[in-house]
């Protein structure tokens, strides 16, 4: 039996989170690599300490994009998030580039020839979800401490806070009765602020922003509003945590309301079904939430490298759903094709458009003009309805 009262907690981080530098600049290589081709393989990592940013990983492109540019990139990123600190500076900064060309190993696999389709660029499980908690069809903890961040981070870019620097922490812990969120039982966020800055003026600032992105009455008891518990965070980025790419998935995906598949986005082109796979299941996921056959939806899909087909798909909609689950997965099956091309194709994802994903969550954004999170259009409500009447 499902419960009904209880409290679940989720975190995010900021783009100027170490993981999350290295994530945006893992995934600029990326785009510098689809906008010079958009057939081009990548699989780049990072990693950010003390007035360094290391570059590794293979790739398979268009000999413009050197090792200088995806330094000038990395850089560029760092100034865009705004790091101009003694620690760690965009321009100071040591900057390392150790990308080679793609296995061969692997490229004869994924690659399509004339008796095979394009195959899965690995194995693995992505996991897809979606609810009715909130207007984007997210789970509510995560979406909360996303715009939290988001929000402060614009009035920072703005000029609007300037006591406060790139690095902060949220985590929202919502109280649940009869299975829906109803308020915040307790809310933490940590930010990086001038040395001089007043705790009491932190806490301020702070709250104004929980304030405004919280619905109404929902805002914790005065007691279970933390905001820097350690009472100071002056030095904070890669000079006070080291950084990696891909070390923040379940920030990046659904704030552990759903499964995940283990695998990180960030710093991979989408013939890669850790990434692409899993922005398929959550599209096919809000698809049916959207359409109003289940009030939550999780969807699994499951791949072998080389291997164009997906080797499973399970749907599971917790008891909400107004369709048999089969029959939802048999409908799903008919209305996207699966495969690594079908869905790169669907979704028109061999395009630039990952940088933007880096940070704030990959799911729940809006979509942009130019394709940029395709994976959160509904336009399968109808195709997928007129599949099961």
């Amino acid at each position: 039996m499902t419960r009904e009262s209880y409290l679940f907690t989720s975190e995010s981080v900021s783009e100027g989170h170490p993981d999350k530098i290295c994530d945006r600049i893992s995934d600029s290589i990326v785009d510098m690599y689809l906008k010079a081709d958009p057939l081009s393989r990548v699989a780049v990592e990072t990693l950010t300490t003390t007035n360094l940013i290391v570059l590794a990983g293979e790739t398979r492109g268009p000999a413009e994009v050197t090792a200088e540019a995806m330094e000038e990139s990395a850089r560029r990123c760092v100034r865009e998030i705004g790091y101009e600190q003694e620690g760690f500076h965009w321009k100071k900064a040591e900057v390392q580039v150790y990308v080679h060309g793609q296995s061969a190993d692997i490229a004869q696999g994924v690659d399509a020839s004339a008796d095979k389709d394009e195959g899965a660029g690995d194995q693995g499980i992505m996991f897809g979800y979606a609810c009715t908690e909130t207007e984007p069809l997210m789970p509510a903890p995560i979406y909360y401490s996303h715009r939290i961040l988001h929000e402060m981070a614009k009035a920072r870019h703005m000029g609007e806070t300037p006591e406060l620097g790139p690095d902060s922490k949220s985590q929202v812990t919502l109280r649940y009765e009869k299975g829906k969120p109803v308020g915040a039982a307790s809310i933490v966020v940590s930010t990086q602020h001038g040395e001089d800055v007043d705790p009491g003026r932190v806490r301020e600032i702070v709250r104004g922003f929980v304030e405004d992105v919280l619905p109404e009455g929902w805002m914790c008891p005065e007691e279970e509003f933390y905001v820097n518990p350690t009472g100071k965070f002056v030095i904070g980025g890669p000079d006070g945590d080291a950084g990696l790419t891909g070390r923040k998935i379940i920030v990046d995906t659904y704030g552990g309301a759903s499964p995940h598949g283990g695998g990180a986005f960030s710093g991979k082109d989408p013939t890669k079904v850790d990434r692409s796979a899993a922005y398929a299941a959550r599209y096919l996921a809000k698809n049916v939430v959207a359409a109003g056959l289940a009030d939550r939806c999780c969807i699994q899909l499951a791949y072998a490298i080389g291997v164009a087909k997906p080797l499973s798909m399970y749907v599971d909609t917790y008891g909400t759903g107004t369709v048999d689950e089969q029959k939802l997965e048999l409908a799903l099956g008919q209305v996207m094709d699966l495969t690594p091309r079908g869905i790169r194709e669907h979704l028109q994802l061999s395009r630039p458009i990952y940088e933007r994903t880096a940070a704030y969550g990959h799911f729940g954004r809006q979509p942009d003009n130019d394709g940029g999170f395709s994976w959160e259009w509904t336009n399968l409500v109808e195709p997928l309805k007129g599949e099961l009447s």
